[in-house]
């Protein structure tokens, strides 16, 4: 059948089965991954970006193409990791610009659109390198607006020919790819993204589902990463820096790049709606993260050591793994709240709890999301249990962050309020490759959340797994969370509150202000009469519980109310600081469940 036309529908499925293809590619980007520095991960990075491509295109149903590709690029922002990440993001936003006001495109518009996506990537860049992606990027982009072919099928054969052809000229472009014996890592990624779209319009999405992972090469083409010495001469910088900015009023990509130029090298700036995101390499990651706390709120920020990155890929050469791996990875539980763009900027893996229904079960957070359950919430309709993740489920979950890490550190819902820790436990010590260390966060929320994030930094850091639990424990020591609730029913229901309390405090507009102690129990800490005072407790309770003059991070969780949740980090900035970091997240399913609509609390993370 001719395709003479390329619409929002097929668009998605082509997108989705080159997300789902690229993400097998995995592994063998990683080994081949030698510029511009050999830190293994750019199959990692890849795997991330398009992975956040096609969690936000499976709940899309647009027919026009340009809502589509609109939806691919700011998934694409938002997930971005890595040279590789950022790079395919300016190409899909380009994309996604020509293409604004076409419900559909022919063969030749398409080549147009491809061609303004390597442009703006172009444009983008402050020191363009060919033998990249954007080498491959722009032939294919010639390629696809040089030919006269009306037909979708034959076009995309024919592309994927010419990237294959452009890919294996890049060793000719740059000299350690020659060394090595590879082509560009990012490059291969970009053509194997095409090489699932043909894979799909030649025999359909099963094929697709069903295809293998990328095949080994001989084993002195394996350890290329780990061959080839840290470009100490070259790469002068040691930190591989990322951060997402949101704000109405934030600087353009020209602006930030003339700040940010001067203070390292592979730097990349996307400036989207009220985002920005920026990607360098730098030895004063804090310098950057203070200018950009002053254009706007940094959502997420990270600093990763890539000499460390660099070694761990040496070490799994020597060790005759195939895999080159970060030295740790990160998991935790649905219940740790913390919102998308950290998680993707961090790579952790989230294992769900569970809700059960009926004879249904819903896995938090994926089949049911925080938003939606709180609207459910609201209607007082009759409401799920929930259930811990079985140890099958934690062992799937270590199983995927094997593949990416040598180590697996587990940051845990608290032991005190579910029996999620022992699932984990259990299956700790049936995972192969990565020994698990597991930490009882003895809380909940964006406390667990917090954690988390700290675990992450650690490791990125270069710090081992039991340097990680070492201060995690410390740091849990002297933190906490504390939250109140707008009505008790639902404490009543999840058996925190005894009917007679609730009874009497209601009578009388009680608003209990409640911790979670060490053990993880929730405890009564103050009650105030109506919301006001509540809220005064609330922050009277933190004022006492946080030394004067530390470092401190918070935590806002609300359950359907949001605007109460920006009123709350607005006094969090007025008492301690308008550079003092906040995640803002609507609590998950499983948390709003035992708390109730009108619930809100804030957490706090005591570093030193």
């Amino acid at each position: 059948m001719k395709i003479s036309y390329l619409d929002g529908t097929r668009f998605r499925r082509s997108l989705l089965a080159a997300c789902e293809y690229a993400q097998k590619q995995q592994g063998e980007l990683n080994r081949i991954n030698v510029f511009p520095v050999p830190d293994g991960d750019t199959g990692t990075n890849l795997a991330m970006t398009v992975r956040a491509i096609a969690d936000h295109l499976r709940g899309n149903s647009d027919r026009s193409l340009s809502a589509v590709a609109r939806e691919a690029a700011q998934a694409a922002v938002m997930g971005a990791r890595g040279n590789c990440g950022m790079m395919l993001s300016h190409f899909l936003l380009g994309f996604a610009d020509d293409v604004r006001d076409s419900r559909r495109v022919d063969p030749k518009r398409f080549g147009r659109a491809l061609m303004a996506g390597v442009e703006n990537l172009h444009r983008s860049l402050e020191r363009p390198v060919e033998g990249t992606i954007l080498t491959v990027m722009r032939d294919t982009a010639t390629a696809a607006t040089s030919c006269t072919l009306g037909d979708f099928a034959p076009l995309v054969a024919h592309l994927v020919q010419e990237a294959r052809s452009s890919l294996d000229r890049t060793p000719q472009l740059l000299p350690v790819l020659a060394e090595m014996g590879v082509v560009d890592a990012g490059a291969k990624g970009f053509v194997s993204l095409l090489d699932g779209v043909h894979l799909y319009m030649e025999e359909g999405g099963d094929a697709v589902a069903r295809s293998p992972e990328s095949e080994r090469g001989e084993e002195d083409v394996l350890s290329a990463a780990a061959r080839v010495e840290y470009p100490q001469a070259a790469e002068t910088f040691r930190y591989c820096t990322e951060a997402l900015v949101r704000g109405e009023a934030l600087p353009d990509q020209v602006t930030v790049r003339g700040v940010l130029r001067d203070w390292g090298d592979s730097l990349i700036v996307i400036r989207s709606e009220d985002v920005l995101k920026i990607h360098v390499h730098t030895d004063d990651p804090d310098r950057v993260f203070a200018y950009l706390r002053g254009v706007g709120r940094l959502v997420t920020h990270k600093a990763e050591d890539m000499e460390v990155q660099h070694r761990a890929v040496s070490r799994s050469a020597q060790g005759h793994v195939t895999l080159a791996r970060r030295p740790v990875v990160v998991v935790t539980d649905s219940a740790a709240d913390l919102p998308e763009e950290v998680v993707r900027a961090h790579g952790i893996h989230v294992v769900p709890l569970v809700m059960v229904h009926g004879d249904r079960s819903f896995k938090d957070g994926i089949d049911i999301k925080a938003e939606d359950f709180h609207r459910i919430l609201a209607e007082d309709a009759p409401l799920p249990t929930t259930s811990q993740p079985s140890p099958a489920d934690f062992l799937a979950t270590f199983g995927r962050a094997s593949e990416e890490g040598e180590a697996i550190v587990a940051v845990i819902l608290g032991s005190g309020l579910s029996g999620t820790v022992r699932s984990a436990a259990a299956a700790a010590t049936r995972v192969d490759g990565s020994a698990v260390s597991l930490v009882d966060s003895q809380g909940a929320s964006l406390l667990t959340g917090l954690l988390a994030l700290k675990a992450c930094e650690l490791a990125e850091s270069g710090r081992t797994p039991s340097e990680i639990v070492e201060e995690l424990t410390e740091i849990r020591s002297r933190s906490g969370i504390v939250f109140t609730v707008d009505t008790f029913d639902r404490l009543v229901a999840s058996g925190r509150v005894s009917t007679r309390k609730a009874i009497l405090g209601s009578l009388i507009a009680l608003k209990p202000i409640l911790r979670l102690d060490e053990a993880g129990r929730v405890v009564p800490v103050r009650k105030a009469m109506g919301r006001a005072r509540a809220r005064r407790a609330l922050f009277g309770y933190l004022d006492e519980s946080i030394p004067e003059g530390s470092r401190v991070r918070f935590g806002v969780i609300h359950v359907g109310v949001p605007e109460v949740a920006v009123d709350v980090a607005a006094e969090l900035r007025s008492r301690y600081g308008d550079d003092v970091e906040i995640l803002i997240s609507p609590a998950t399913p499983v948390i709003s469940t035992h708390l109730g609509i009108g619930a809100w609390g804030v957490a706090y993370m005591v570093e030193d």
